[in-house]
């Protein structure tokens, strides 16, 4: 291959080459006069760019992500490693973190959500902790064009190839349909593993003359600029951005995992701290690994693990090929670092050292290509806080009369709110998932939540992610309280408790005004939501410049919660057990149609004032809710969302095919509001006084299970009926249907 001269450091600066990597004139500026007090070559820019970029400096998002409560009695780490931690007694911890993936995906679909779960797999094992379980949130466009059928496709083969070769279960996720995501669709994967608590490891480089060894797979020219990539919107047209997007390999990654496990477990002595190359390569990890150490570092490109010849320093630091780790381990025990990963077949190569300088200085080929302060990359990244604007729509929405639905027919508009691909069953999607992998699985997809029992103790641990984005549409605070608090309902219907939160904050561009704001006011939600139901932020990322031809998604800040079951007796499920049971509502019903499902079937979009939201009710009926499972008064519960008490009650009735005889006090459209803080739970007639004693009015008798196999609801002016089964087929070939 030929060498292509690089621009020199005058022409990268008066022919603006910067510019085209994502850096400002005044950034560059800072780097010239600033930092450096000379121009940077071309290496030196490239290492700026990315380390620079929002994907890796957080530069427009520090001062949102400073609203967040982020430490708690439970918290063992906090935001600032590969992934959060937090204690579940006994001496173990859960490790959780998620990560988007989605402009990648965007242009490669199998690829870019394949790598997206091998990315988040690192970061967890990178703390010590061996990963148990990978969950998804997904968000396409509607299924109506060739398109978004391909992509949808091509995400769910993508992530299970990932997960299945590797033998991590892929347990629980969420998926939906909106036109906002038509060309810039959303891949959120989120990583649980378990760790004891004297492994835990840090992403640090300290100790003079101590060793940076590479390994891994070798490097090579895919996803050069991945994270400048991941900081800008799409144009159409630029499809071809696919040298951005990195190639996987699971089975690599197998070893890697098994390699860093036995060097992190019998190795702890030699082992200093151990990172992922991630985003932006060897230069974010080594460079983050410098600075929270304080220290400097000197690497030789020469000895780093190559596939392809003739590469140069900038691409060898800008390369985000997978399945690499960088660590830092003792001087002299290099040797016995290199004979454990030859057992895995995986190079492993010292190509650096600690120093004490504070600087960040690379040879290649005998000549220095780079000197810079370490913290000027990774800690001194200019911070911003942008305009922010209150968009006209929200304006609008305020005086909007509030959407009053007029149904004819009850029975209908429950079976079409049903085949929404939004409400459908996603069975078509996670069965392509390995769910039940190392056996540990004790509640598999399609529940509320995923339950993974902790194995030799009686715990288990409930797993979720969630978020309702046309909330965040009409009102990005309250939104935010409901994405964190949809999440928790969940754990609690499970039989769990909420420990924390990791999120995926995917919004559009921070330079307009009015993308900032609902950035900026929809975590004013999320870290109150945080702070009244006590679940920290412990790890998460940011994806911004969401974006086609200048229009933006809607907001929407997944939200991935943990929580644990005390006792594997606890563990509660979603669908009615037997007949005769008693069916109560938790939470009270009122006209809450904006931003509903029935809303954007009956108009085509959701518009208006977001309903009232009360987060001391929310936390209330949980509590009330857990209570009542761990006194064992609760034979099924599920939680009450899209589509509302009529979508609820059907889904708890499809698993068993069983019946159910409701009568409500209402007009029939009340079986399609949203409104929040909701449960539908099944009591055994038994334990009917208990119950209600317990729930000291917070919950609603409203039928029983039956094993007529019809659902029948009366509502006050008319009554809604159809066969479980009827109901059940088109909820779950809905999707099939649409993709054929």
């Amino acid at each position: 291959m030929m060498q292509v001269k690089e621009p020199t450091a005058k022409e990268i600066k008066h022919q603006r080459i910067y510019s085209q990597w994502g850096l400002t004139d005044e950034e560059y500026r800072m780097i010239e006069e600033d930092i450096l007090g000379r121009m940077p070559n071309y290496t030196e820019t490239g290492l700026f760019s990315v380390m620079w970029s929002e994907h890796c400096s957080y530069k427009n998002s520090k001062p949102v992500l400073r609203k967040f409560p982020t430490d708690g009695p439970h918290v063992l780490q906090g935001p600032g490693e590969g992934a959060g931690i937090v204690d579940i007694g006994d001496g173990q911890a859960v490790v959780f973190k998620a990560e988007s993936h989605n402009h990648p995906s965007a242009v490669e679909p199998y690829e870019g959500a394949a790598t997206g779960v091998g990315g988040i797999i690192r970061d967890i094992f990178s703390m010590g902790a061996r990963p148990i379980a990978i969950l998804d949130s997904l968000r396409f466009g509607e299924l109506n064009n060739e398109r978004t059928k391909y992509l949808l496709e091509e995400v769910v083969a993508g992530i299970s190839g990932y997960g299945n070769c590797i033998g991590i279960p892929t347990v629980g996720g969420e998926v939906a349909f909106d036109p906002c995501y038509e060309g810039n669709p959303l891949v959120n994967a989120m990583c649980v593993g378990l760790i004891d608590h004297k492994d835990i490891q840090k992403g640090q480089a300290k100790g003079v003359g101590n060793a940076i060894m590479y390994v891994g797979a070798k490097t090579g020219r895919d996803g050069i600029h991945g994270a400048t990539f991941a900081s800008e919107e799409f144009v159409e047209g630029e499809e071809q951005q696919r040298s951005a997007v990195q190639v996987g390999d699971p089975f690599m990654e197998k070893l890697l995992l098994e390699a860093c496990l036995e060097l992190i477990l019998d190795h702890s002595d030699i082992l200093v701290g151990i990172q992922d190359m991630g985003a932006a390569g060897l230069v974010s990890s080594s460079a983050e690994m410098a600075s929270k150490a304080g220290s400097g570092l000197i690497l030789d490109l020469d000895d780093v693990p190559q596939r392809e010849t003739g590469m140069t320093p900038y691409e060898m630091m800008l390369s985000e090929s997978q399945e690499r780790m960088l660590i830092c381990v003792e001087k002299g025990h290099e040797a016995e670092v290199v004979a454990l990963f030859q057992k895995y077949e995986l190079d492993a190569v010292t190509i650096g050292k600690v120093t004490d300088d504070g600087l960040y200085r690379l040879n290649h080929n005998g000549i220095e290509v780079a000197n810079l302060p370490v913290d000027a990359l990774a800690e001194d990244a200019p911070v911003y806080n942008k305009e922010r604007q209150e968009p006209m729509r929200i304006k609008e929405f305020k005086s909007v009369p509030d959407f009053q639905p007029e149904i004819t027919d009850g029975t209908k508009t429950l079976l079409d709110l049903l085949q929404q691909p939004t409400i459908a069953s996603k069975k078509m999607i996670y069965e392509t998932y390995d769910s039940q992998v190392r056996t540990n699985t004790v509640v598999l997809p399609g529940s509320d939540a995923a339950v993974l029992r902790v194995r030799g103790t009686q715990k288990a641990l409930a797993m979720t992610t969630d978020c309702n984005a046309r909330y965040l549409y009409l009102n990005p605070e309250i939104g935010g309280q409901i994405a964190v608090a949809e999440a928790a309902r969940n754990i609690v219907a499970s039989g769990g408790q909420p420990l924390a939160i990791t999120d995926c904050l995917n919004y559009g561009s921070p330079d307009k005004p009015e993308g900032f704001w609902e950035l900026w006011t929809s975590a004013d939600g999320i870290a109150k939501a945080c702070d009244v139901l006590e679940t920290p932020v412990i790890s998460g990322n940011v994806s911004l410049y969401n974006e086609t031809n200048g229009k933006a998604i809607y907001p929407t800040p997944v939200i991935g919660m943990v929580g644990l079951i005390e006792d594997l007796a606890h563990i509660t499920t979603q669908e009615f057990k037997q007949t005769d049971d008693l069916i109560y509502v938790v939470g009270e019903t009122k006209a809450d149609f904006n931003g509903s499902e029935l809303q954007k079937i009956t108009l085509g979009f959701i518009e208006g004032k977001l309903m009232d939201f009360n987060l001391v009710v929310e936390k209330e009926n949980q509590q009330f809710v857990l209570t009542a499972i761990k006194e064992g008064l609760i034979e099924s519960a599920h939680d009450c969302s899209e589509g509302g008490l009529g979508v609820t009650l059907a889904e708890s009735a499809f698993k068993n095919g069983l019946g159910i005889e409701v009568a409500i006090d209402a007009p029939v459209s009340f079986l399609f509001s949203e409104s929040q803080s909701r449960f539908v739970v099944s009591v055994n007639p038994e334990n009917k006084c208990a119950f209600e004693k317990l729930m000291n009015n917070k919950a609603k008798l409203i039928g029983t299970v039956t094993d007529d196999e019809t659902l029948t609801i009366q509502m006050e002016d008319q009554k809604v009926e159809v066969l479980t089964q009827t109901a059940k087929v088109l909820w779950e070939e809905a999707i099939p249907c649409l993709m054929k």
